[in-house]
């Protein structure tokens, strides 16, 4: 039958006549499928979605989450004999053929549902600009391949299956492959609840979807109804509904409620922790062997990604952020969450909004940085960390065998001439540098280990630093995690201890959550699971390990819960057991406040995004406030504790376990030898020579707050 309705034709696609037989009875096999493109939706820890990527939006589904009256309607119009021939419309076929024949070459569609299923197919499997045209090309050779792969599908599948497929792969226009994705797009409605109306709407569309295209304006959807009215029309004549049934859906209004559909993280509610998902994934061998093969799955694998994004403490770190930092500042301020025992990212966020300004510039309310993150997820180069990294010689002197109590006087200014030596084995020493305190006095304090961190001494910290060993200390922060923000090598230099490397947020925030979790450091993980396009589930566990010693750990929680009794952020709390650390650069070129409670830990970092050495924290204003200079307890502490206060609301207060005293308790300071004074009658006298001066009190000698 076939040989003998193409015969007149055959001609001109290069076959003869005595060929003609075989070309339709020697069918090839069914062309290959390869797996239809799908968005990859991301969820956050309660399941819900909160952004995507595709190269087509898509979903697949059964025949069965379909509503029947859409297969009927895109039967109607496409294919009305779909279940009577086996691939071929004769009349169609016999139709198209005579209008093509009299004007020369394809004029007149006759293709059945398989057929331009056959088209669809061929059309996704090139990989060329030129195997997609010549999928497409208009000549009765391509119309013939088509055909004979048409047969073979029909011998293959079942006409459901074969419709199934056909109403997964058509493009009905909006951005919508597969229908859906069309009804979500067009009606915000799941194809399974679609009326008899919208699905005559969307089988209008299919024939021409950028005609039809509701997205494009008011003449598109003039068009579109006039589609949708003529498949109801065809409903009625085929039987598939009744005239009267035809008539109602007519007369009501096309009925268009388009869904926003957004792709990549610019349309995310979180877009900071989408850029991070999304640099994780292409970045991570466990998502496909080469990069190409990553960004193929991200764009078309139709994957579900349930992530550790929780959008209370999400929230709760933008709200903090926003009520003191402007996005208009060139100021930044970020903050990365992250559950201690599994590093489970909870939240990252930053004072600007997402995305580029006029003109590309690098200065307004909006950025592509991560800052949150380091530069493998998007992140900028960091800042100087500043006094959090003393915690790192505070817990290599415990572990080392410490007390809460020892200590030593220091000088009024140090000079790190000698003593220090990398990890190489290398001296680092730097005589010509001088380290003073904070507050710029340099008057001598004797401090012990608590003491000196809760006040921050810079110098204390540059002296213990080197009776301890700098190695120790850089071992110490590398094996909590430490890396530098841009990926290069830790610099270990005498200043290590002040904090000298620049950081993100994130990678902080991991450090000091293994305090939280008794020494075990996990790597911060924003992924949990992952749900290819057949339903497998492949859980991500953390990746975790005893880092330091749980007694060590339960020690540097006991002295740091000091820096909120006792310390930099004296009279700034949340209302629970919390500990913490304050971190102010010399000069100010940045503050951070990092701290934790058992259940969640949090780092604030704030620097200028023009550069911190070139425009330190001083004499500034952000967001409505004017500051000096920004210490870590002015403005980082203040954003960390109103976050983690909204972070933790009805989450049940966790106990740090308390320290072992016997292996940490007592120690000996010496105390501080008082500066020999006049004595006489006039000594006390105002203006006096011989005044008696005051007594040295070691909280004032303050470094790095």
């Amino acid at each position: 039958m076939a040989a003998a309705i193409v015969l007149p034709v055959v001609g001109t696609a290069g076959i003869t006549a005595k060929n003609v037989a075989g070309v339709f009875t020697d069918l090839p096999a069914a062309p290959p499928e390869n797996p239809l493109p799908q968005r990859t939706v991301l969820l956050d820890r309660h399941g819900k979605p909160f952004a995507q990527f595709y190269s087509q939006n898509r979903k697949i589904v059964s025949l069965d989450a379909v509503a029947p009256i859409m297969r009927k309607a895109i039967v109607a119009i496409e294919d009305s004999r779909f279940y009577e021939h086996a691939g071929l419309d004769v009349k169609g076929t016999l139709r198209a053929l005579v209008t093509n024949t009299q004007a020369g070459g394809v004029r007149q569609g006759g293709s059945s549902l398989t057929q331009q299923l056959v088209k669809n197919i061929l059309v996704e499997n090139a990989e060329t600009d030129a195997e997609r045209d010549q999928a497409r090309a208009p000549n009765l050779k391509r119309k013939i391949t088509e055909l004979r792969y048409a047969l073979a599908m029909e011998d293959k599948y079942t006409k459901a299956e074969l419709l199934e497929r056909y109403l997964n792969i058509a493009y009905f226009g909006a951005g919508a492959f597969g229908v859906e994705a069309a009804a979500q797009r067009f009606f915000s409605v799941p194809a399974s609840r679609l009326s008899l109306p919208q699905a005559a709407a969307l089988a209008g569309a299919v024939r021409t979807p950028y005609g039809t295209d509701p997205s494009l304006g008011a003449g598109h959807r003039e068009r579109l109804k006039q589609r949708r009215d003529l498949v109801l029309s065809r409903m009625a004549e085929t039987g598939a509904v009744t005239r009267a049934e035809a008539d109602a859906a007519r007369r009501t209004p096309l009925g268009i409620r388009l869904k926003p559909e957004p792709g990549g993280c610019a349309g995310s509610a979180y877009p900071y922790f989408c850029v991070y998902i999304q640099r994780e994934m292409l970045g991570n061998p466990l998502f496909g062997r080469t990069r190409e093969e990553r960004e193929a799955r991200l764009a078309k694998g139709g994957i579900i990604l349930r992530t550790t994004l929780d959008p209370a403490a999400q929230r709760a770190a933008e709200r903090a952020i926003s009520a003191r930092v402007d996005p208009r500042d060139t100021e930044v301020a970020a903050e990365a969450m992250i559950e201690p025992g599994t590093g489970r990212i909870r939240a990252l966020a930053t004072s600007k909004k997402y995305g580029r300004n006029p003109g590309n510039s690098n200065l307004g309310p909006r950025t592509t940085f991560n800052l949150a993150a380091d530069v493998a997820h998007g992140g900028g180069m960091g800042f100087q960390a500043g006094s959090t990294f003393k915690v790192f010689t505070l817990a290599a002197a415990l572990r080392k065998g410490w007390r809460f109590n020892r200590g030593f006087v220091t000088p009024g200014v140090f000079v790190p001439a000698k003593g220090f030596a990398d990890c190489a084995g290398r001296p680092v020493n730097a005589p010509n540098a001088k380290i003073f305190n904070s507050d710029g006095r340099r008057h001598p304090g004797a401090y012990s280990l608590s003491s000196g961190t809760w006040k921050s001494v810079n110098i204390f910290f540059m002296a213990l630093e080197r009776r301890i060993g700098l190695c120790p200390v850089v071992k110490t922060a590398r094996v909590l995690g430490i890396a530098r923000a841009d990926g290069t090598p830790l610099r270990e230099v005498p200043t290590f201890t002040l904090g000298i490397n620049e950081m993100d947020p994130l990678t902080v925030a991991g450090a000091f959550a293994a305090f939280a979790a008794r020494g075990r450091y996990c790597r911060p993980v924003a992924i949990t699971e992952m749900t290819d396009r057949n339903g497998v589930r492949v859980p991500v566990r953390p990746v975790c390990r005893q880092a330091i010693d749980p007694k060590v750990a339960d020690a540097v929680n006991y002295v740091l819960t000091g820096v909120f009794q006792r310390g930099t952020m004296s009279g700034q709390g949340i209302g629970r057991p919390a500990a913490g650390k304050t971190g102010t650069n010399n000069g100010y070129t940045s503050a951070w406040f990092a701290g934790y409670t058992p259940d969640l830990a949090a780092a604030v970092s704030v620097g200028d995004i023009r550069g911190s050495y070139r425009h330190p924290l001083r004499n500034v204003k952000i967001g409505d406030r004017f500051y000096g200079r920004v210490e870590g307890a002015a403005l980082p502490g203040p954003i960390w504790v109103a976050s983690m206060s909204a972070a933790l609301k009805g989450v049940p207060a966790s106990a740090f376990q308390r320290p072992d005293m016997s292996r940490f308790g007592g120690g000996h300071t010496p105390v501080l030898t008082p500066p020999r004074t006049a004595k006489g009658p006039h000594a006390d006298r105002p203006g006096s020579p011989f005044r008696k001066k005051p007594r040295f009190r070691p909280w004032q000698n303050i470094l790095n707050r």
